[in-house]
């Protein structure tokens, strides 16, 4: 079995001050190819530490794929390490100091001379093409391995991932065991729930299921053989048991209703009290749903009407009609105030109205708190634009009081 490793490089990676999206990115990528990695680590800017890993994953893997320090500057170790993992000297290549001349040239500078490090590369590396930045990857042989050398900025490692590594790995090493991973996207169902109510599907071989919980969703995956003919029946059938709590098929919560919305052709209005605009911003965050949101109020917490205490029930319905109405939308959807840990989330549509007052089974931090009532604004409206149960179950959520009334 093809076994590939990857080397991320730099403190800032190390000491967590930026993510590694592009360990994630690449994870995700090479299984979706059949290659998928067998060890992943992170090294700082130490040139020891770092030639040893490099020397390490080379005498253990097939192919090793080091990300960042190829830079100009003191900390940009990579190349060095990789000579001396190798046992080889570092030399000028010629070639890519033109390449980065003419780069420079375009811009109307002169290259700085630092920038002639980015180019000073072990002794028989191949070099592969950056268009985009200065910093050229190379691939050498270091003792079993393959070694490609890649630049950290995600846009540039990316393209050369796609467009020089991918390419000979393709040519290299027989790619037959490709897969895909089908994700079902749930809100309202527990993880050991819902891993109790799959356990009567028998999967074939090669099937495996994997769970990812992040407040509030719980994501089933499905891993599988790539075009797998019983792929359909299965995933079918774990949708079946996940019922109306399934929020996506291959996408979230909030690209489905995006979708939903655009195809039907609604105008949405929002109102938010307790939320403080979270709901507002997550829906911009989607294509389809920013240029249907036609107006959105965030009110204050401070003076509240007497109504939003004695009735927060009607209240927010108020706010969901109002919303609708004054803006001419097809669509309100209001999140009220709290009071006592319980909020009111309310959908008022051309065909009815819709009210749930609800408090958390488990205590979360107030940002997930408003993350977990504008999940639940959003699944009312999903249920409604797919013609189900408005008013759905959550294990995680109590509700305190209802209301539904279809014209």
């Amino acid at each position: 079995m093809l076994k590939v490793a990857m080397i991320s490089t730099g403190e800032e990676v190390l000491h967590g001050d930026i993510t590694d999206t592009n360990a994630a990115w690449l994870s995700a990528l090479l299984f979706q190819r059949g290659f998928p990695m067998s060890r992943r680590t992170t090294v700082g800017d130490q040139l020891d530490m770092l030639a040893k890993e490099i020397e390490h994953c080379s005498l253990t893997a097939d192919v090793v794929i080091v990300n960042g320090g190829l830079g100009p500057t003191t900390d940009d170790l990579t190349a060095q390490a990789a000579a001396i993992a190798a046992n080889v000297g570092l030399e000028l290549v010629d070639e890519w100091v033109a390449a980065m001349e003419e780069k420079y040239a375009k811009l109307g500078r002169v290259m700085p001379e630092t920038n002639l490090k980015q180019a000073m590369l072990p002794e028989g590396s191949e070099v592969l093409d950056n268009p985009v930045g200065t910093a050229c990857g190379f691939a050498m042989r270091i003792n079993r391995a393959w070694v490609f050398f890649t630049p950290g900025v995600p846009s540039e490692f990316k393209k050369m991932v796609h467009e020089q590594i991918l390419p000979r790995l393709a040519v290299n090493y027989a790619n037959t065991s490709a897969r895909e991973c089908i994700r079902l996207h749930t809100f309202g169902l527990s993880e050991s729930g819902i891993g109790q109510s799959l356990q009567a599907i028998r999967l074939p071989d090669d099937f495996e299921l994997g769970y990812r919980s992040e407040i509030p969703f719980i994501e089933v995956k499905v891993f599988c053989p790539q075009d797998h003919p019983q792929a359909p029946a299965i995933v079918e059938a774990i949708a079946n048991q996940l019922g109306d709590n399934l929020v996506g098929h291959n996408q979230p919560l909030l690209n489905a209703v995006g979708e939903l919305i655009e195809q039907k052709e609604y105008s949405l209005a929002v109102a938010e009290y307790y939320s403080g605009g979270f709901l507002t911003s997550w829906l911009y965050d989607d294509e389809y749903l920013a240029e249907r949101v036609v107006q959105s109020w965030v009110l204050g917490r401070g003076k509240l009407p007497k109504e939003h205490h004695q009735a927060p029930m009607e209240a927010s319905l108020s706010m969901a009609q109002a919303a609708r109405e004054k803006n001419q939308a097809d669509i309100g959807l209001a999140i009220g105030t709290e009071q006592d840990g319980h909020v009111v989330v309310a959908l008022v549509t051309p065909e009815g109205e819709w009210a749930q007052q609800v408090s958390t089974k488990r205590r979360y931090a107030s940002r997930d708190f408003r993350y977990v009532l504008s999940t639940l604004g959003l699944d009312m409206l999903r249920r409604w634009l797919e013609g189900k149960p408005v008013l759905g179950h959550s294990e995680s959520l109590r509700r305190i009081d209802q209301r539904e009334n279809k014209y």
